[in-house]
């Protein structure tokens, strides 16, 4: 992509009424447009990110037996009914509004209700299962106050993988292999040091969910770690009887604040009872299906990595989800040999596949400069007129500031 084609604008200030620094670093580099409080959307750049992180995940998914699907965002009310959450006294962040006809449709904040409702024509015996369904899907939640940025949305993406087994035994393998999956999840997207399994409620079915939290002042939740053993608890759940379970002591935690980037929890049979989810065993016994729930938020991901990857000049992002791989830049010179020769590399790097923004843009040295830190491209490639006299190229790592010189020939 050369920039001076590039649907995007930088910016020297955030809007005025963004508080959150990942917002306000993702607007200024022109990732994201604030439409309105706790809605966003997302430009080229911030897409190519968003993409980036969601393939992640979808493969992760894929793995370890995810099927993808695409549900529908409008909900019908019945289906609610059965399990009584379409009551505003039960869930208090609907977004709800009428079709023509009368009918009452809400917008889906979650979708175990639908997805269990349609396995209904696809689980009838145990020779159907086990399932695990995912989709990335836009969610609708109507916030009291929307906050941190893209991080809590009142709009947002959300992947949400739901598991069918026959029993608690065939449920607990499936839920090892999804929490090692989230595991390896969050290491490709360069939060893996500072996210931890924390024990959170665990609900009806279950003793305890499990969150994965990362670490970061712009978290909205406490929790206390275990640097020893990689694990943390969620201050909801802090007391002796937890603490015994995981054998800790409470004088080996240190709080921290966090963001919850991911949870996994079991669901037993809650929604399967409520929607009559059952199978035939192979004795001819009805059954009802063991459930679970696994949810990532790409957005809020993305919002988390923005705010951890960062500096005082702007973004800096991990190579596995930066939206190019390479920062192309040409310093103007007035022979023209600095364009011919960046524009020769241009096309030898694309046609290698190698993902490159090209800043080809007739402006200064500075503000080309400015704009690369801000957008934060893991690698910049500089050719001026100083460089071509030796026929080489400025390399910048813009995580570690680090300067080299290589020959153009070798890039």
């Amino acid at each position: 992509m050369k920039q001076s084609h590039l649907f995007t604008k930088t910016r020297r200030e955030a809007p005025k009424d963004e508080v959150a620094k990942n917002a306000q670093l993702l607007i200024r580099a022109g990732y994201i447009n604030k439409e309105m409080a706790g809605v966003y959307s997302f430009l080229p750049l911030g897409l190519r990110v968003m993409n980036k992180i969601v393939q992640i995940i979808r493969e992760e998914m894929n793995a370890i037996g995810g099927q993808e699907v695409h549900l529908t965002a409008l909900q019908d009310k019945k289906v609610w009914e059965m399990t009584n959450r379409w009551d505003d006294a039960i869930v208090d962040n609907w977004f709800k509004t009428k079709l023509k006809n009368g009918s009452d449709v809400g917008l889906g904040f979650t979708h175990e209700e639908p997805l269990t409702n349609l396995m209904k024509d696809h689980i009838r015996s145990f020779r159907d299962l086990p399932r695990a369904i995912y989709q990335f899907q836009t969610k609708f939640r109507n916030e009291d106050r929307a906050k941190s940025g893209i991080m809590r949305a009142r709009e947002f993406l959300m992947k949400d993988l739901y598991s069918f087994n026959v029993d608690d035994e065939a449920h607990q393998a499936f839920y090892e292999q999804a929490r090692k999956a989230y595991t390896r999840i969050f290491d490709r997207l360069g939060l893996g040091g500072q996210t931890y399994l924390t024990f959170a409620a665990g609900g009806s079915f279950s003793k305890y969910s499990h969150e994965f939290q990362t670490i970061t002042d712009a978290g909205e939740d406490i929790i206390y770690v275990h640097e020893g053993k990689r694990l943390a608890v969620n201050k909801e759940v802090l007391n002796d009887e937890v603490l015994g379970d995981l054998g800790i002591s409470r004088t080996d935690l240190v709080e921290k604040k966090a963001v919850e980037v991911g949870n996994i929890f079991s669901l037993g049979t809650k929604f399967s009872d409520a929607l009559g989810l059952n199978f035939k065993d192979a004795e001819g016994k009805l059954k009802p299906v063991i459930m679970g729930s696994y949810g990532i938020g790409p957005g809020r991901v993305m919002g988390t990595i923005a705010e951890l990857w960062s500096d005082d000049k702007g973004l800096v992002w991990p190579e596995s989800v930066s939206p190019f791989a390479i920062h192309l830049i040409a310093l103007n010179d007035e022979s023209g040999d600095v364009k011919k020769a960046t524009d020769e590399l241009y096309e030898k790097l694309t046609k290698k596949d190698v993902e490159v923004l090209y800043d080809d843009r007739d402006e200064t040295a500075g503000t080309k400069f400015s704009d690369s830190d801000l957008i934060g491209i893991p690698r910049r490639i500089v050719i001026s007129a100083k460089t071509l006299k030796d026929n080489s190229a400025e390399i910048k790592d813009r995580k570690t500031d680090t300067v080299e010189m290589v020959a153009i020939s070798s890039l």
